[in-house]
């Protein structure tokens, strides 16, 4: 029993989960195969779907178009270039056929569909570059850079970076508060002793220009660092923080002397523990002994605190009981016996005395 086509082409766009561009039969080769094989195939999204008849809903092979890597078209058929594997498809067109207009419109839009779909997203364009920072024919790519004083640091954090730390360098670059410019803060060794300096440089569309009474255009920053350096005769150094220490004091401990170690040795006070007292006892709990006769025992600590009463067993109580029972069933028993020896004296004198009556009487 054949299934409804809507049916199957349901079933298939749940397994797949992708929009139906094409579908018809077409021939498909790998490089493994010795000839074509034709599949029932639809076109879902970028990939294709191979079926055995236009009957079935579960494909039996698919291709991904974005994968392939180069394709080459022949008057016979396409071949399709992949990572691990080639690919050819042929597709048996009547020669007469004509596509209508309509047809042509509802392809295009679907490859326009698609190509918007798979468009990679534009990128947001860059800010534009300073003048003095773009690349001209002789500079290099480490013009580019920024020097390793430059600190985003304002004039009063500058001063006191130089004066705290003067063996990190002299020469600290910074920004300015005015627009793109830069500022040059240095710390310079004189005769009445150190002093703070700042310079000012501004930004041109020829570069950078160093505000002194005759003013100095370099190209970038790491000329400017130059230009001072060179001036000072490389007396003042750029200021940068190293990561590892570079001064080593002697050592005031000294390994032999034994008694620093010991009389600075704090006493850390113990913890005091009182020992465990045990409770003294007059005499040892000595284990009970093994009763042969199944005697019920009772345990040293129920005994009676006044010593002139005796403790009972439970020998002693069965025994009295029974004793007692006994002596009422001797009893019960001796008082029936006598009555009913009473009762046979009774009946033995009663003929005679009858007897006796008759014989007086006659």
């Amino acid at each position: 029993m054949s299934v409804h086509p809507r049916v199957v082409h349901m079933r298939r766009e749940s397994i797949t989960a992708l929009p139906l561009y094409y579908s018809g039969h077409l021939h498909k080769k790998q490089t493994k195969d010795k000839t074509f094989k034709k599949f029932f195939t639809e076109l879902r999204g970028s990939t294709l779907f191979f079926y055995k008849n236009d009957q079935e809903d579960t494909y039996i092979e698919k291709l991904d178009l974005n994968q392939v890597k180069s394709m080459e078209k022949s008057s016979t058929h396409l071949t399709l270039s992949l990572d691990t594997d080639e690919v050819k498809l042929k597709h048996e067109i009547p020669s007469q056929l004509k596509l209508l207009p309509g047809q042509m419109l509802k392809l295009q839009e679907f490859l326009n569909q698609e190509r918007r779909k798979n468009c990679p997203q534009p990128r947001p364009p860059l800010p534009p570059r300073p003048p003095f920072l773009q690349l001209g024919e002789g500079s290099s790519s480490t013009d580019q850079e920024l020097p390793e004083c430059f600190y985003g640091v304002n004039r009063q954090e500058a001063v006191q970076m130089l004066q705290a730390n003067p063996e990190n360098g002299d020469i600290i670059i910074r920004p300015s508060t005015v627009g793109n410019d830069y500022a040059l803060t240095l710390r310079q060794m004189t005769p009445s002793g150190p002093a703070i300096k700042n310079f000012k440089v501004t930004s041109t569309d020829s570069g950078l220009v160093i505000k002194l009474d005759t003013a100095v255009t370099v190209p970038s920053l790491h000329a400017v660092l130059e230009y001072f350096m060179e001036k000072t005769e490389h007396r003042l150094k750029p200021y940068v923080v190293s990561t590892y220490d570079t001064h080593l004091e002697p050592s005031s401990f000294d390994p032999k002397d034994t008694s620093v170690s010991s009389s600075s040795t704090k006493n850390v006070p113990k913890a005091q523990v009182a020992p465990l007292q045990r409770a003294k006892t007059e005499e040892e709990v000595q284990p009970p002994p093994l009763d042969q006769d199944r005697v019920y025992m009772i345990p040293d600590d129920a005994t009676p605190e006044n010593p002139t009463v005796k403790p009972a067993t439970l020998n002693d109580e069965l025994r009295h009981a029974v004793k007692q029972r006994r002596q009422a069933i001797y009893d019960a028993a001796e008082g029936e016996e006598q009555s009913r020896y009473e009762r046979h004296i009774s009946d033995r004198q009663t003929p005679s005395s009858s007897v006796q009556w008759i014989n007086k009487t006659q």
